[in-house]
């Protein structure tokens, strides 16, 4: 057997500039179903070309394609179950009336202008305390998207306000697995690197905080829907009940005892699901006539969880609202997912995201450039290898011992790997994030793009503040005493 070739830049940037072809073209062919087929078919396509290439030109053997997809793909996997069990949760929370209950008090309590304000306050805080993006967006956050297109809040605002407050969470919570990840990758105390993490959180929070206070006064609201009429439909389509908010509450506290995610979501979808016979009776008699059988009783709990249902209120907002898809609806963000996993291996066993990747280094010359060639590097990992954590081991582990050679404490790689790998993926439309979180919300991409401001306001501030040299730690002097550098190296 020939030896493997490493491959040159150019030849390793022919699948990125082929997938990123196709994308674009379905784009504008597509729009919006992109992602219904076009997107998984770009990466099945740019994936089989990486195979060929790297067969025919760099005698890679099709085994390490291989090997290297069930790798991605058993580090996916968690993710995926995750996937399934959002789209259950979702469900039966909406069935069993929790989120109409969210709703229904948000609408009460939250008037229209602090709405978007209160929403990423409150994903910010939920995040913070669950450690998962995932979790956030397909409870608290599919509420307010929802009680906010009531209001008549543009969507796009809304998603950019809750996915902002998500991944902010996400950011700092000791419990999330990017923050975990990124400290481990770099060799960090896991709490060192949190409150490093604060000095660029905190001022891409406050931007965010001034920006959707002010939007929430000065955009106009395109709807017509009388609010309280609503708020009434909703009492009359649902029993809503302070009650209901217990489940929440015990998610919460699931979370806190560190409880696996997917036992944490099975647990909290199949509670809904059981309060649903108690809470929402006229509900469950829509989706079966009669509750005397076990087998009905079977039959009730599985649909909720797993299939699709409709509900007829004789309200149009209200019966978009209570119409379901349990896991079922989560079948296409998966297939993608697959997909993303494919073209992911195909270039890691081919060796061209490292030949990429490497080819940033030349452009390590001071502290600024360095920082700005890691947030760099990790959104083109984001952008070619669809997948946040590869986005975040990949740099970690390339970069590692050139921060340390350059006399830079570790906390600063680890910091700007979730500056920018943490952030970025949910901003990449074929990134597992987007789809997953565009697959809980109903929405594209492209929607909340331009609204989630804390997303692309943090990578600018990690580099403005490499800039500024404001508490860029060093590695320990000869003494043992940490050095501070003041100035931008």
């Amino acid at each position: 057997m020939e030896k493997k070739k490493k491959p040159g830049l150019i030849l390793s940037l022919v699948p990125v500039v082929i997938l990123i072809t196709i994308l674009a073209v379905g784009v504008i062919i597509f729009g919006e179903d992109v992602t219904s087929g076009p997107s998984q078919i770009a990466l099945v396509t740019a994936a089989i070309i990486t195979c060929l290439i790297g067969m025919l030109f760099l005698k890679v053997p099709w085994e390490h394609f291989s090997d290297a997809m069930g790798d991605n793909m058993s580090k996916t996997s968690e993710a995926i179950f995750i996937l399934l069990m959002i789209g259950a949760l979702t469900s039966t929370w909406m069935l069993s009336g929790v989120v109409p209950t969210m709703i229904y008090w948000g609408l009460k309590l939250i008037h229209p202008s602090i709405f978007l304000l209160v929403t990423f306050m409150l994903c910010s805080i939920i995040s913070i305390l669950a450690g998962s993006s995932w979790t956030t967006v397909g409870t608290i956050g599919v509420a307010m998207l929802n009680a906010g297109q009531i209001v008549g809040i543009p969507t796009g605002w809304l998603a950019g306000a809750i996915i902002s407050g998500a991944y902010l969470g996400d950011k700092i919570s000791p419990l999330s697995d990017t923050t975990n990840l990124s400290a481990s990758v770099a060799g960090v105390d896991l709490y060192k690197h949190v409150k490093y993490n604060l000095i660029t959180t905190i001022p891409a929070a406050i931007i965010c905080l001034i920006i959707y206070t002010l939007a929430g006064f000065f955009i106009p609201t395109t709807s017509t829907v009388d609010v309280g009429a609503q708020l009434a439909a909703l009492q009359e389509t649902f029993n809503i009940s302070g009650w209901l908010l217990l489940i929440p509450v015990v998610t919460i506290y699931l979370i806190y005892k560190k409880v696996p995610a997917v036992l944490t979501l099975f647990i909290s979808a199949f509670v809904g699901a059981l309060v649903a016979f108690w809470a929402q009776p006229q509900i469950v008699g829509q989706i079966i006539s009669g509750m005397g059988s076990f087998k009905e009783f079977f039959y009730t709990i599985l649909k909720m969880m797993s299939s699709e249902i409709s509900i007829e209120t004789g309200d149009p907002l209200i019966t978009a609202l209570a119409s379901t898809n349990g896991m079922y609806g989560m079948v296409n963000t998966v297939w993608i997912i697959i997909c993303v996993i494919m073209f992911g291996g195909a270039l890691s066993a081919s060796g061209m995201i490292q030949t990429i990747t490497e080819s940033m280094l030349r452009f390590m010359h001071n502290l600024v450039s360095m920082i700005t060639s890691t947030v760099l590097t990790c959104i083109f990992c984001n952008i070619v290898l669809a997948d946040q954590y590869m986005a975040i081991l990949l740099p970690g582990k390339m970069f590692s011992d050139v921060y340390r050679r350059k006399g830079y404490a570790p906390e600063l790689l680890s910091r700007t790997l979730q500056d920018s790998a943490t952030v970025s993926s949910v901003m990449v439309p074929w990134n597992t994030c987007a789809v997953a979180q565009s697959g809980v919300l109903g929405i594209s991409c492209m929607v909340w793009f331009p609204y989630a401001f804390f997303c692309f306001i943090t990578p600018v501030i990690a580099i403005i503040i490499a800039a500024m040299g404001y508490k860029i730690r060093r590695l320990p002097a000869e003494n043992g005493e940490a050095a501070t550098a003041t100035v931008a190296s």
